[in-house]
């Protein structure tokens, strides 16, 4: 009996592999892939503005990456007892105007270094509503939990998604000729905006992504929204709140990005490494035990050998951890 509907992945080529840099930007479903990838060892730079949802702010996030664009004071506002910026999520927020520049603007150093080098740039779309203050009709990354009347919403068209998106590849493309960008549209449901306008803006999404898929070679898509709406689809996949898909959920997609983004080889070895991250964080119940100190030794050569095979992967944690330990 088959209880769930086939979903047949083109395989990415070129695959991702070990000697990628991987750039990561959009919802929060950016961040299930990014964190992923970082754990099994990848070189990930993920949301240097935090999670954005909407192709405005992604695009407007990836161009100041490239300028290198420097953010000051009068880019802050002052809510609620700290100091916020409209194009960064609240993780930046603070209550020293100071120390929020500096966390800011460190991220934009660290992002334009590393979007120049990076080989794929992975952009998560959320939704296609855009916030836009009412006075300066500015669109909002975020709204910093603002009142509603402070803003302006709108439902952008496949049109203005297009246009927004192709002028920022254009610029890439310029900046790093050897990028390739992967698009992937976020299975979380924006329940706050309805199911009709949740899926009204997902369609947007979809449609805006593959026309510019179908116009350049170097544009990819990853279906992990269909393979949780069309292939798991059912309720027990997501979380309590109906909107965010669950571990089991996340961990399929993860699955199959895998399957269809990485070769072999590759897939070899992030079980390798994630088999040295369970290891790591393994707590046991005798640690003065010459079971425990075999089972280091054998950690530790494990690492070292993937050290010598890896040399420009991080293994510091885990070389940190076994030597410790003995």
């Amino acid at each position: 009996m088959q209880f769930f509907t086939n979903i047949n992945i083109k395989s990415l080529q070129p695959p991702i592999t070990y000697n990628d840099k991987l750039m990561l930007v959009g919802s929060c479903f950016t961040e299930h892939i990014g964190n992923y990838l970082e754990e099994v060892k990848f070189r990930v730079l993920q949301n240097p503005h935090g999670i954005l949802f909407d192709p405005i702010s992604v695009c407007k996030s990836i161009e100041s990456y490239i300028e290198n664009t420097q953010y000051t004071e009068d880019d802050l506002f002052y809510y609620n007892e700290a100091w916020h910026c409209w194009q960064h999520h609240s993780r930046f927020s603070g209550i020293d105007k100071d120390l929020v520049l500096e966390k800011i603007n460190q991220s934009q150093q660290a992002a334009h270094t590393f979007l120049k080098q990076a080989d794929w740039l992975m952009i998560t779309l959320g939704s296609s509503f855009v916030y836009k203050l009412v006075e300066q009709q500015q669109p909002v990354a975020n709204c910093h939990k603002m009142p509603a009347q402070t803003f302006v919403k709108h439902l952008s068209t496949i049109e203005e998604t297009i246009v927004a998106l192709d002028t920022v590849l254009f610029r890439l493309f310029q900046f790093n000729p050897e990028l390739k960008v992967m698009f992937t549209i976020s299975p979380v449901r924006h329940l706050r905006d309805g199911v009709v306008d949740n899926n009204r803006s997902k369609a947007r999404l979809i449609e805006a992504v593959h026309h510019l898929v179908n116009k350049f070679d170097r544009l990819h898509y990853f279906p992990a929204y269909e393979i949780v709406i069309d292939v798991l689809r059912d309720y027990r996949f997501f979380d309590t709140d109906l909107a965010h898909p669950n571990y089991a959920a996340t961990q399929f997609v993860l699955e199959k990005f895998a399957e269809s983004c990485c070769n072999e080889s590759t897939r070899t070895t992030m079980e390798e490494i994630k088999k040295l991250v369970i290891a790591r964080n393994h707590k046991p119940f005798n640690p003065t035990s010459n079971q425990h100190k075999k089972f280091l030794e054998v950690q530790l050569a494990k690492t070292e050998e993937l050290k010598k095979r890896l040399p420009y992967l991080d293994f510091t944690k885990e070389m940190d951890c076994f030597l410790s330990k003995f």
